[in-house]
């Protein structure tokens, strides 16, 4: 199998893992209070740069998904506006991989804490609040999904970055 070829189908899985993981966990995927647990996979491209786009695929096909069905609450709106918020931490995560504490990429697992509280936590202020108490909205829905994002990044993200590393598997690609 080519390089290309090889890299488009890893790419196609991690889209596919992070879609299944955020489907079958559906409950707790979507809405204000959420643990999206496949944004543990927006740290991949800490060890794997093409995994950008996988995570962003996959969150765009989540967004779909859930939009078709009614499940996700912030509707098709979503789908460009949460997948922008998942490409744009993992773009940071990669750029910040090499930044380390106690051998740990805090700063780059935090970025799709950062990102997704503050664009999600807007687009679901704009969606749940009135234009009059859209700030304090605002204010609820990051910490919310923030919360969320740090369960996701650095309880599971973390862990699965940690033990990726430990087997190499992304360097024998």
């Amino acid at each position: 199998m080519n390089a290309r070829l090889k890299k488009f189908t890893i790419i196609a899985m991690i889209a596919a893992l992070y879609t299944a993981v955020s489907l079958a966990l559906a409950p707790i995927t979507y809405g204000s209070i959420q643990v999206r647990v496949a944004e543990a996979l927006t740290l991949l491209p800490i060890i794997y740069p093409p995994a950008i786009w996988g995570v962003t695929l996959g969150c765009a096909l989540t967004n779909l998904v859930g939009a078709m069905m009614g499940i996700n609450v912030l509707g098709f709106m979503d789908v460009f506006v949460g997948t922008f918020a998942t490409f744009l931490a993992a773009v940071c995560t990669y750029k910040l991989r090499k930044i380390e504490f106690k051998g740990l990429p805090l700063l780059a697992a935090s970025m799709p804490v950062l990102f997704n509280a503050v664009i999600i936590g807007f687009e679901l202020a704009f969606v749940y609040f009135p234009l009059e108490s859209m700030m304090f909205g605002f204010m609820i829905s990051a910490i919310e999904v923030g919360l969320g994002e740090l369960v996701s990044c650095f309880v599971f993200g973390i862990p699965l970055i940690k033990i990726l590393n430990k087997t190499k598997i992304f360097e024998k690609i």
